[in-house]
């Protein structure tokens, strides 16, 4: 396995979080500040960014779902997705660990809960990131986006659904997103739902493709 991509998607993760929920903690301190649209466009920025500097090391997945869906549309090996997942996971809990030291009296860290019932939450979640995944998967080469159009566009997507369901689920769609604030922050109520929410709808993302796409966009490239 190769190691820089590890220390890729760590990094990678880690900037995903350190911005986007340290944007949500920014904005509750200041009183509302940077406003929910300054945290939408925080989120689809810093993906954007970390496409560009790090996409043609590891892809930039920066998202367990991704990471999933990449596997499942064949574009991954899988012994690549544990270690990926794991390197993801640790790059977020690293960043609410340290944002959890600079605002030690935010009581969630920007950590991602339904504002409404669980169901609606679950469905709206499972969707985003359907949409997300079928984006990626639309603009990517292999496991790997590249050029100008790839960060441009899942950075906008990421941005679009944050504006307009971000009041309603949080829109994570990012379990490793949602799990480092939860972790640092000793908040578990909901977390179920963007681990499991996200990777069903990367899934449903992947079966999208194939429904539009010509053959070899989602089918068997090389054996993991």
């Amino acid at each position: 396995m190769n190691t820089k991509k590890l220390a890729a998607e760590a990094l990678g993760t880690f900037c995903l979080v350190f911005a986007g929920t340290g944007a949500i903690i920014a904005n509750d301190v200041s009183g509302g500040a940077v406003s929910h649209v300054g945290i939408a466009l925080t989120f689809g920025l810093i993906v954007m960014a970390m496409i560009y500097a790090l996409g043609d090391v590891s892809g930039a997945h920066l998202n367990p779902a991704v990471t999933l869906g990449f596997c499942a549309a064949h574009r991954l090996p899988r012994r690549e997705v544990l270690p990926f997942i794991a390197a993801q996971c640790a790059g977020g809990v690293a960043a609410s660990l340290v944002l959890g030291l600079l605002f030690p009296a935010h009581a969630t860290l920007g950590g991602t809960r339904p504002s409404g019932p669980i169901l609606q939450s679950f469905v709206f979640e499972f969707l985003l990131t359907a949409i997300l995944m079928f984006v990626v998967l639309s603009v990517s080469t292999g496991a790997k986006e590249k050029g100008i159009t790839a960060g441009i566009a899942v950075g906008g997507v990421i941005a679009l659904e944050a504006l307009f369901a971000g009041p309603i689920s949080g829109a994570s769609m990012n379990p490793a997103r949602s799990l480092a604030p939860a972790v640092a922050s000793l908040h578990w109520a909901g977390l179920w739902i963007y681990l499991l929410a996200p990777a069903l709808g990367a899934l449903g993302g992947v079966a999208a493709c194939r429904c539009v796409r010509e053959a070899g966009c989602c089918s068997p490239q090389r054996s993991g």
